[in-house]
C-alpha cells in the first residue's frame, strides 16, 4: 500500500490550485497541508493508514462539531447574560443546524475541493455541512483553538448571528407541530405515499391530519422533506398558537 502522505500529496499534483484556493478561504496559509487534504477526502477513495485506519473526513467532521458549538456556546454565553440552559441550548442548535451548515458550505463551494470517487451531483445536500464541519475541524488540529474561534466568527458569528433574529427562527416545523400537539393533546399524523407520476424523481406525498382533519398536504423528493414541508403549511395555518412555541 502506497504510503498516506504520497497518496494525499499526489492529490495536490492533480489539483494544483488546492493551496490557493484553500488559503483564500481560510485568509491564511495552512501550516499542514494534508490535515486539510484529509479533511477534503471522501471514504469512497478507501484510502488507509499503515495501521489500517480509514482515512476520511468524518472523523475531523466530529471534531468540528464539537469545536463549532463550543465557540457558538461561549459566544451565547456571554452575549445572552439572561439566558438559560435551555434557551442557550435551542439558540445554539439553530446556529449549528443541518441547513444552516449546508448553506455555509455551499458559499464556499467545498464540494469543489473533494477528492471522490462518486460523482459531485450524486451527494445529498448534507455533505456541504459535513465538509464545513471537518474543515473546521482541520483548522483546529493544525493551528489551535484561536484561529479555529477567529474563522467561525468571520465565517458564522459576525455575519449570521442576530440574536432577535434567531429567536424568531424555526429549526424544524414538524418537531415543532408535535411539540404542539403534544401540549395541547392534539392526535395527529402523516400520511405518506409515494406518488411518483410522470416525474423521473421518485417523489413521495403527505397528508398531514390534526384530530382527523386534514390540514396541510405537501409533496418533495423524500419522505422527510415532504413531512418538513406539511408540517410548515400546518404552522402558517396555525401561527397564531403555535408562534409561541418558537
Amino acid at each position: 500500500m502506497k504510503n498516506i502522505r504520497n497518496i494525499l500529496n499526489s492529490r495536490s499534483k492533480r489539483n494544483g490550485n488546492f493551496f490557493v484556493r484553500l488559503t483564500k478561504i481560510l485568509g491564511y496559509k495552512p501550516k499542514k497541508i494534508e490535515i486539510y487534504q484529509t479533511a477534503f477526502t471522501h471514504r469512497s477513495m478507501n484510502i488507509r493508514d499503515k495501521m489500517g485506519n480509514a482515512i476520511n473526513y468524518e472523523r475531523m467532521e466530529f471534531l468540528g462539531d464539537a469545536m463549532l458549538s463550543a465557540v457558538i456556546a461561549s459566544h451565547l454565553f456571554q452575549e445572552v447574560p439572561g439566558g438559560d440552559e435551555g434557551y442557550l441550548t435551542k439558540m445554539r442548535s439553530k446556529v449549528v443546524s443541518r441547513e444552516h451548515l449546508n448553506e455555509l458550505g455551499k458559499e464556499l463551494n467545498l464540494i469543489e475541493l473533494v477528492e471522490s470517487k462518486i460523482p459531485a451531483g450524486q451527494f445529498g445536500d448534507n455533505i456541504h455541512g459535513n465538509l464545513f464541519e471537518a474543515l473546521v475541524g482541520a483548522i483546529f488540529l493544525d493551528r489551535g483553538y484561536k484561529y479555529c474561534e477567529k474563522f467561525i466568527y468571520k465565517r458564522i458569528i459576525d455575519p449570521h448571528v442576530d440574536i432577535e433574529q434567531l429567536e424568531g427562527k424555526v429549526i424544524s416545523y414538524k418537531s415543532l407541530l408535535i411539540e404542539w400537539c403534544q401540549k395541547e393533546k392534539k392526535l395527529f399524523g402523516y400520511n405518506v405515499y409515494e406518488d411518483t407520476g410522470n416525474d423521473d424523481v421518485r417523489h413521495f406525498s403527505v397528508k398531514l391530519s390534526i384530530d382527523d382533519k386534514i390540514v396541510a398536504k405537501a409533496r418533495a423528493t423524500s419522505k422527510k422533506k415532504a413531512e418538513e414541508k406539511a408540517s410548515k403549511r400546518a404552522f402558517f395555518a396555525f401561527q397564531s398558537k403555535m408562534s409561541k412555541m418558537i
